[in-house]
């Protein structure tokens, strides 16, 4: 296979049930050029989910799976993918979500009509989806435009699972904080991307499906609270008036990100 344009990243933790609706939804593409990279993060499951994994990858040499020897987290998982990824474009995409089949076609079209050379970050709006994925629990999620590191401070609309990295304007490769293990993780990702002066730009384009489940650790925003807090005061290291400020925009944006249908 030559070298493809896309690199997808995908952590997986216990997602045996729900990675090949995934995994199909990557196959299903309209563009073709793309490496899937699955790394099973220690998923205590007795290997179904890999097998799940592996059973595709027989089928299609575009898909990768990595079985990891410890339980590293999502950010883990996805610097292990990063390791392999030969694509230009990182496209992130969790086990449990799932991508519309023109979501990269689109994507490159709005990357190549990009002629901001401060943009890295591309982002599509998704839908809001039951477990089952076959109801919406609340409106489309639509955010058009771009985003700047302080504007990112208050406000992140960007949802990783339908998230491009350009690494090519990258001035140095970047990786995800593991010590955040698996929460805000991919924030604290982007933050560290337009830390200096790289922009996000997002399209109103509803092109992926997340699926919001009730065992996901995101699940309640309450428990996020305290790991946003940490990303002001013991990542970026904002004094404690700074750090209060950004968490109380973070959550009233995050109350109205939320509301219901």
């Amino acid at each position: 296979m030559t070298q493809p344009v896309f690199s997808i990243i995908t952590p997986m933790y216990k997602g045996a049930s729900l990675v090949a609706a995934t995994i199909k939804s990557v196959i299903a593409q309209e563009f073709p050029d793309w490496e899937m990279i699955i790394v099973d993060d220690c998923s205590p499951d007795n290997g179904e989910g890999a097998a799940v994994v592996q059973s595709y990858a027989d089928k299609d040499n575009r898909i990768k799976l990595i079985r990891s020897k410890e339980n590293r987290g999502s950010s883990g998982a996805r610097n292990q993918a990063m390791d392999v990824a030969v694509g230009r474009y990182y496209a992130f995409l969790d086990s449990d979500d799932i991508w519309h089949p023109d979501y990269l076609s689109t994507m490159k079209r709005h990357i190549e009509e990009n002629k901001d050379e401060t943009v890295a970050i591309y982002f599509a709006s998704y839908r809001r989806m039951n477990s089952a994925c076959d109801r919406e629990l609340l409106s489309p999620y639509v955010f058009e435009g771009k985003r700047t590191f302080k504007q990112l401070l208050r406000h992140c609309p960007i949802f990783p699972s339908v998230a491009i990295v350009d690494t090519e304007k990258l001035p140095e490769k970047i990786r995800f904080n593991e010590a955040l293990k698996a929460l805000r993780d991919d924030y604290a990702y982007w933050l560290d991307i337009m830390k200096n002066g790289l922009c996000a730009m997002g399209y109103k384009d509803v092109l992926g499906d997340y699926r919001m489940r009730d065992d996901s650790m995101t699940a309640s925003k309450t428990k996020m609270i305290k790991p946003q807090w940490n990303i002001y005061r013991k990542v970026l290291k904002m004094n404690l008036l700074s750090s209060v400020w950004y968490l109380f925009c973070w959550g009233t944006n995050g109350i109205l990100k939320y509301k219901k249908i």
